[in-house]
């Protein structure tokens, strides 16, 4: 397949900023989607660690064998930058996979030389960055968009049709624990996938909440619970917890007549109905069988795929189209404020309760 006339569209290049846990699944994306026909190309890597960097050359599934097919990997964003501006790189859009507390400033940088950014998620660290992140992909007609992946899992996809004003939602996302993202907590490092899931699910604004949370094995919240109240009357619970025994990737959510049940971890969608009895049936202390609503199991076809996959592929999509696709900055800045007004409520409960931080020594 010739790359420059795959449906016509021209030849796309692409970078990556951050080669850690998430920057890798994002090369192994963009090389898979390479080696397909599709028509982008693998244009440099950004990477600080030195010893990420050299172990990046010993993965084909990563770069390329051959050195005249490999991209320049650079040891930072502004070396990278810099040899586009001389003319010695063509960057089109970028990955943005640094540490959370660098989202900000990375996605500034990038979108001021006139990038389109796939940004990972959190969008930033506070509401005035993810708005200043906003007005300037805005005003540069640039696209930003976020990665929250569950919105791209098939089974979130397939669940979508069947929304009938949803009341209750019950999310548990449950890790082990990894030395990875520490530099936030486990709201804005897990719950929040689920925050903007069923932010979007729910589409009503926030009424209340309260939440709990402690730290156990760093210094920052590592298990949180949480009870939203929305204008609508719905509620939803979340627990996550990065010192989990075991991995759980789970939202149940109930709605008039209808339980619905999302594994994401095995894009699995669970459908049960609640039929009426039939009209005339006995009812109230004459109790009979008869009167009993039926419950109806179904599970609705899930068109398998990698989420990632499909992110990077609406991100690419958009970048062609110049058409935003969800979860786009506002999105990402509606999951922020959800999850800072969740620490803020962990950090009141905390006070309340007498509960004195974890001090770590150096």
């Amino acid at each position: 397949m010739n790359e420059s006339s795959c449906k016509g569209d021209r030849l796309l290049r692409v970078a990556v900023f951050g080669a850690g846990v998430f920057g890798r699944h994002h090369l192994r994306i963009y090389r898979q989607l390479e080696r397909d026909g599709a028509p982008i190309r693998l244009a440099a890597v950004v990477e600080p660690n030195a010893a990420a960097r050299a172990a990046l050359h010993s993965d084909p599934g990563l770069l390329p064998g051959d050195a005249a097919g490999r991209p320049p990997v650079f040891a930072s964003v502004e070396e990278c930058l810099r040899s586009r501006r001389k003319g010695d790189l063509t960057l089109d859009a970028v990955s943005i996979c640094v540490p959370t507390s660098a989202h900000a400033e990375t996605a500034s940088l990038a979108l001021g030389e006139g990038l389109d950014v796939l940004l990972e998620k959190p969008i930033s660290l506070t509401l005035e960055q993810a708005d200043a992140l906003i007005r300037q992909a805005d005003d540069g007609a640039r696209i930003l968009q976020i990665g929250h992946l569950e919105r791209f899992n098939p089974a979130v996809a397939a669940v979508r049709p069947l929304l009938n004003r949803p009341m209750f939602f019950e999310a548990h996302r449950l890790s082990v624990f990894h030395p990875r993202s520490l530099d936030v907590d486990v709201v804005l490092d897990l719950m929040i996938h689920d925050l903007d899931i069923v932010l979007s699910l729910a589409a009503s604004p926030v009424r209340s909440l309260h939440a709990v949370g402690l730290p156990v094995l760093t210094p920052a919240v590592d298990i949180a619970n949480v009870r939203v109240e929305f204008e609508s009357g719905c509620v939803a619970n979340f627990t996550a917890s990065r010192v989990s025994t075991e991995k759980v990737r789970k939202l149940r959510f109930f709605q008039p007549h209808q339980y619905i049940s999302i594994d994401y971890a095995r894009q699995d969608l669970l459908v049960i109905d609640v039929t009426h009895a039939p009209e005339g049936a006995p009812a109230g202390v004459n109790f009979n069988p008869s009167s009993l609503a039926a419950l109806s199991p179904s599970k609705p076809r899930v068109l398998p795929g990698e989420p990632l996959k499909l992110e990077i592929e609406a991100f690419l999509a958009s970048v062609r189209s110049r058409v935003p696709s969800p979860p786009g900055g506002r999105d990402g800045r509606d999951a922020l404020d959800l999850a800072l007004r969740i620490n803020a409520a962990i950090a009141a409960h905390a006070a309340q309760a007498g509960l004195q931080p974890r001090r770590h020594n150096p």
